[in-house]
């Protein structure tokens, strides 16, 4: 699961912490290079100044009458005699740039260790962070969702240290900004049958996305909890998803409303709900249609659904690895009917990842469930910490 984004999000980290490593040295190199040869310079030119100094001191003395202190001019005889002492000779003074050499070693020594703590410009993030934009545009993150993250990560890194910087801590952060948390469904369906029964919830997705697989999937986990299910054959434009839906309910051992192919979607949900409260059924699901080809009617039919069946939870359902698309009619629902969670089937053979990170973000929903097989126990809650675990384990 999400094999592709893990790879590609694990060689970018590296690459990124070696290049934090790698632009530190090579100023390092650079700046001991120079400071060697600036020493090496000032040596020679202190070394010249000095012995024309000492050159023209030897001149000035060799040129003005020698003047002999008074105790050299002392005797055994007390007159002056063949020895005499030694001239006190003077010691050279330091030059300026002798002189200002103690702190120029002390301010090259500073400088070469600030080097350690080079900061990350904005020129060389927008480097950086392009292949890792190319990487998650690739494995079917929203265009939005990469811009988000980049202004995390450039809110972060921009203007700080190279030197200790864990990356990869600073993109998971970014990305469990993106992810939501469901609540826990059998504990919101228990606490809202304290107040009125059934629970509705209405299903939502484009036809082939695997609605009906998980509308079972969902009966069956709601069954698990001792809760009574019933379901609502809602999707009449197509006579096979009755069928389809017949079967699940025959093999769950749950009651299905059904009526003929054509009729009227919100008409079967509303004698669903009926049915529910005649029977004291906790839990109606309802399953729609998910017509593309005609998307402005089915919008308005979902619309009228939900006016007439006023469902406690709209969920869509949208397949994982369809990436962009399922984000994109995600948004679409929400904008229509305002849903209120997602589930994502085939999460199981989904290689790239970007739905789970981009659906969330685009929709401001929480993800409740992914599918992760064709069993009925193949529905797994949803948790970002474990998604973030799979991408940066």
């Amino acid at each position: 699961m999400f094999k592709f984004l893990k790879d590609k999000i694990k060689n970018w980290t590296s690459k990124f912490s070696e290049t934090a490593e790698e632009e530190p040295k090579k100023e390092i190199k650079k700046s001991t290079k120079k400071s060697k040869q600036e020493k090496k310079n000032k040596k020679e030119t202190s070394k010249k100044k000095h012995s024309g100094i000492q050159k023209n001191k030897q001149e000035s003395i060799a040129s003005s009458p020698k003047k002999i202190p008074s105790k050299a001019r002392q005797t055994s005889g007390g007159g002056m005699g063949d020895k005499t002492t030694k001239t006190l000779e003077e010691e050279p003074e330091k030059t300026p740039e002798e002189s200002k050499e103690e702190p120029e070693k002390e301010k090259e020594k500073t400088s070469f260790f600030s080097k350690f703590k080079t900061k990350l410009t904005e020129e060389k993030f927008e480097e950086i962070f392009s292949e890792l934009e190319m990487a998650l545009l690739q494995n079917n993150v929203a265009y939005s969702v990469v811009e988000k993250i980049k202004s995390d990560l450039e809110n972060e890194l921009v203007g700080k240290n190279l030197s200790g910087i864990k990356v990869e801590e600073k993109l998971k952060q970014s990305l469990e900004k993106l992810l939501i948390n469901p609540p826990n469904i059998i504990e919101e369906i228990r606490e809202s049958l304290k107040i009125k029964s059934p629970y509705v919830i209405c299903f939502v997705g484009i036809n082939g996305s695997g609605k009906t697989t998980s509308i079972a999937k969902v009966a069956h986990l709601l069954k698990k909890n001792k809760l009574k299910v019933c379901l609502a054959a809602g999707d009449t434009f197509r006579a096979a998803a009755i069928q389809q839906l017949e079967q699940h309910a025959e093999k769950l051992e749950v009651p299905i409303i059904k009526k003929d192919y054509g009729a009227d979607p919100a008409a079967v949900g509303f004698d669903a709900i009926t049915y529910a409260k005649k029977n004291k059924i906790d839990v109606v699901l309802i399953d729609t249609a998910g017509r593309m080809n005609t998307a402005n009617s089915l919008m308005r039919e979902m619309e009228k659904i939900t006016r007439v069946t006023k469902p406690d939870l709209k969920l869509f359902i949208g397949e994982s690895i369809t990436g962009n698309d399922a984000t994109t009619q995600a948004d679409a629902f929400n904008k229509s009917i305002n849903i209120d969670g997602i589930i994502l089937s085939k999460a199981d053979v989904d290689e790239k990842g970007g739905t789970a990170i981009s659906v969330s973000h685009v929709t401001q929903k929480p993800i409740f469930f992914l599918g992760v097989g064709q069993g009925y126990e193949d529905l797994q809650e949803f948790n970002k910490e474990d998604l973030l675990n799979k991408i940066f384990e």
